[in-house]
């Protein structure tokens, strides 16, 4: 296992919480890039707000020990925002990441879930090299690979994970959390490198 993923196994659950929300801040754009290309179209219950509203529920308790939320319930909620499951397109794919990654963030915040925080990272890696894939093109698996780990999204989706597991292996008062949640939201790009500006 590698140095990164070791030290995101040490932190302890709220540190390993707080990572996940900042990715999953930063997934949350695709999920709206989604719905905004269904407009009209039946998303069936695909909603950002809803979305939104379970995260910005993480962040609070985060910030707040004691802050009483249901996350059984918000799980409920959250299973119901997926994406059509017989939309098998690219975009409802790296939706459903944001989706995927949300629920595994709240299975920590209702109980035992070790690996989750390795699960967060993976899915977010796995939909830039999904997404290098199908820009570049390239057949040859040994030429892909290299194009992957080359690639200036994946080196960008590299460092922000380890600025993320910086930033919450430091202080992690409500101060830090405000910075941390700013630079998941990264100015509103998402790890594809899409922007909703």
């Amino acid at each position: 296992m590698s140095g990164f993923h070791q030290r995101l196994l040490t932190l302890d659950p709220r540190r390993q919480q707080a990572f996940m929300a900042a990715l999953c801040e930063r997934l949350l754009p695709n999920y709206v890039f989604y719905h905004q290309a269904l407009q009209g179209e039946s998303g069936g219950h695909v909603n950002p707000a809803g979305l939104r509203a379970i995260l910005d529920l993480v962040w609070e308790r985060l910030s707040v020990k004691e802050a009483s939320i249901d996350f059984d319930r918000q799980a409920e909620k959250l299973a119901e925002l997926e994406p059509p499951a017989d939309d098998d397109s690219f975009g409802a794919r790296r939706a459903l990441e944001a989706v995927v990654a949300l629920s595994a963030l709240l299975d920590t915040l209702r109980g035992e879930a070790p690996e989750a925080v390795l699960e967060v990272s993976r899915t977010s890696k796995g939909g830039v090299r999904a997404f290098i894939e199908l820009t570049e093109g390239e057949e040859d698996p040994r030429r892909l690979s290299e194009l992957i780990k080359q690639h200036p999204l994946m080196a960008e989706e590299n460092d922000f994970q380890d600025a993320v597991l910086e930033a919450v292996e430091g202080r992690l008062d409500r101060e830090s959390l405000k910075v941390l949640r700013r630079l998941g939201r990264n100015e509103g790009v998402s790890n594809l490198g899409l922007s909703l500006e």
